[in-house]
């Protein structure tokens, strides 16, 4: 591992522990004593994506972090959720126990983890997954993610709707359902 600050190829562990799947260790520099974290994990069997044009390419766990990053970016979370969340998804992925998943069922598991954790992370992520062409398309996502959820918000989060939008929406909808529309 070559030193982030003189790129010296060697150091000297100086503290190492186990973080579940992975080991963090401190490292120092020994020309310019400088101090880095690094991180090794357990090299997985190769996984290949099958993208939507039929193209396969190996898995890269830094586009999903990215991917997810970006949906999650100004969001209030605790630090290491994202980290924690592309694990939880990587490690669906290989438990499948194939070595080709199409970029869909990712795209999937993506969405369904994000809309447990945050509405407005999952709108965007959503935005980008499904495609969305126009603002109506967008709309039936947030009335679907209302309807399905209630409009409760998540922990520490703002609801997507105040209540009195939502106690109109839902007469609304009782009153479609009672004349059959």
């Amino acid at each position: 591992m070559k030193c982030p600050s003189c790129g010296e190829p060697e150091s000297k562990v100086i503290d190492s522990r186990s973080l579940g799947d992975e080991i963090r260790r401190r490292r120092e520099c020994i020309v310019c004593q400088s101090r880095f974290t690094t991180y090794e994990r357990l090299q997985n069997r190769s996984l290949y994506v099958i993208k939507k044009d039929g193209r396969r390419e190996e898995f890269d766990r830094e586009k999903l972090f990215s991917g997810i990053r970006k949906a999650c970016e100004k969001r209030p979370m605790p630090t290491g959720t994202i980290e924690k969340l592309v694990e939880t998804i990587e490690a669906e992925l290989y438990s499948l126990g194939r070595t080709e998943i199409p970029s869909s069922l990712i795209g999937k598991i993506a969405i369904t983890k994000l809309s447990e954790l945050d509405h407005i992370a999952y709108i965007r992520f959503a935005s980008v997954y499904y495609e969305f062409s126009d603002i109506t398309t967008l709309k039936q996502a947030v009335d679907t993610l209302i309807e399905s959820k209630l409009g409760a918000p998540l922990d520490g989060q703002l609801p997507l709707i105040n209540k009195d939008d939502l106690s109109r929406q839902r007469r609304r909808s009782r009153l479609k359902q009672r004349n059959g529309k």
